[in-house]
């Protein structure tokens, strides 16, 4: 945007937009997503997050191959750019990563994701597991193609998993790749106590304490979760700069607990939003995580003390900050990308006063998402895709459920 004009100020040469019965809002950003789990949606019900992992969602994640891979990204992707998501930071799994690169590339979506390392671990199948120098040089093969392409619209973070997936000389390869290079570290930590505690058994320390001392840590690193922090690992976080990624509906789905997010806010940690993968949560939509996450800060803390402004930074200019993308997105001014969501403001859940935050926050839906633009491209035209025909994405993703599934004698009927 190389401007931001008053009402009625005439343009010379320039398109216009009528936004009439719209408001015009920052591209939402959501600062965790697994976009390779989207056609998992349904397929783990019921079971707390390591038996998930260990039972269905790696298998299932072994069993994925390019074309199939490609279009539950594809899926995902549509559904996050219909919902006014712009920019994601996504967590692949191990293998075929470039599937990932060239869906966002042609969708026209903001993407920063990147290969998750997997070279240790308790129940990690064979067609995951990795050795440590093989994990890391695909993750520096990765980053080298991928990197800055698209006109820097994709961006490459390293993934280690989680503690329990990796080594300690995999997170300290990846700190040092970062350190050297600038780019984004993205991980999981604290997000369920039985995790929590065979780190600390492990290591003697709590778990973000011990990705600190291998170096995973500062503005350059995002901690997925992080529901059960000691209360040193958040001072910790504050004086480095790591983030922190609020995921409710995931959370709650599966039982791992609610953020404290109060303390983290009040300490100075940035906070992020993110509707983790649609095999956790059931969908991709940041409007649902949104309202969740001004419920979730009522109820722990009480109203207003968490405001809907404060809320709807989450998923905006704080995930901006997560992506180390503050000064291209995440609000809407003069010298940032044109990421931009109008939604309608006639519907009837958006009628009443109080604050446009208000409205926002706790009365938007996905539906109401009219048109969206990325990078001044508009993906979204009138509530439909641009760069996607829906009606193949969503033939194209029931295939490769079915191909993934038959990879494992899963059947899809009777589950």
């Amino acid at each position: 945007m190389r401007s931001v004009l008053e009402p009625g100020t005439p343009i010379d040469g320039a398109a216009e937009f009528d936004a009439s019965g719209l408001i015009i809002v920052p591209g939402l950003v959501q600062a965790h997503v697994h976009l390779c789990q989207t056609l998992f949606r349904g397929l783990s019900e019921a079971r707390p997050l390591l038996r998930w992992l260990r039972e269905r969602i790696w298998p299932l994640e072994g069993a994925h191959d390019p074309e199939t891979l490609r279009a539950s990204a594809n899926l995902g992707i549509a559904e996050l750019l219909l919902g006014g998501t712009t920019s994601v930071l996504d967590m692949g799994t191990v293998h075929h990563t470039d599937a990932l690169f060239q869906s966002a590339k042609e969708t026209g979506i903001r993407y920063t994701g990147g290969k998750a390392l997997m070279d240790t671990g308790e129940d990690v199948p064979a067609s995951l597991a990795e050795t440590t120098s093989h994990s890391l040089a695909q993750s520096d093969r990765l980053a080298d193609r991928w990197h800055g392409d698209a006109g820097g619209r994709l961006r490459y973070a390293y993934c280690p998993r989680f503690v329990l997936s990796c080594t300690p000389e995999a997170l300290r390869g990846v700190a040092e790749r970062s350190r050297r290079n600038g780019m984004v570290i993205h991980t999981h930590a604290s997000e369920q106590p039985d995790e929590a505690a065979i780190v600390r058994a492990a290591y003697g320390q709590p778990n973000i304490a011990t990705l600190r001392s291998m170096g995973i840590q500062g503005p350059g690193t995002v901690l997925a979760h992080g529901v059960w922090p000691e209360a040193e690992e958040i001072t910790m976080m504050a004086t480095d700069g790591t983030h922190v990624v609020h995921c409710p509906s995931s959370n709650m789905k599966l039982g791992s607990g609610v953020i404290p997010l109060r303390a983290y806010r009040d300490s100075g940690v940035n906070v992020a939003l993110g509707a983790d993968g649609a095999a956790c949560s059931n969908h991709l939509d940041a409007w649902q995580e949104l309202r969740l996450a001004g419920l979730l800060a009522s109820m722990a803390s009480g109203p207003g003390v968490v405001d809907a402004t404060a809320i709807f930074e989450l998923a905006t200019i704080a995930g901006a900050r997560a992506l180390g993308l503050s000064d291209r997105i995440g609000s809407i001014e003069a010298g940032k990308a044109a990421d931009l969501v109008a939604i309608t403001s006639d519907a009837p859940v958006a009628s009443g006063g109080g604050s446009t935050y208000t409205r926002l926050v706790y009365g938007t839906r996905a539906t109401d998402v009219r048109h969206v633009w990325v990078d001044g491209h508009q993906v979204v035209r009138d509530g439909a895709l641009t760069t996607l025909d829906l009606k193949d994405t969503m033939a194209s993703a029931d295939a490769a459920r079915h191909q993934v599934a038959a990879r494992l004698g899963i059947d899809l009927d009777a589950d």
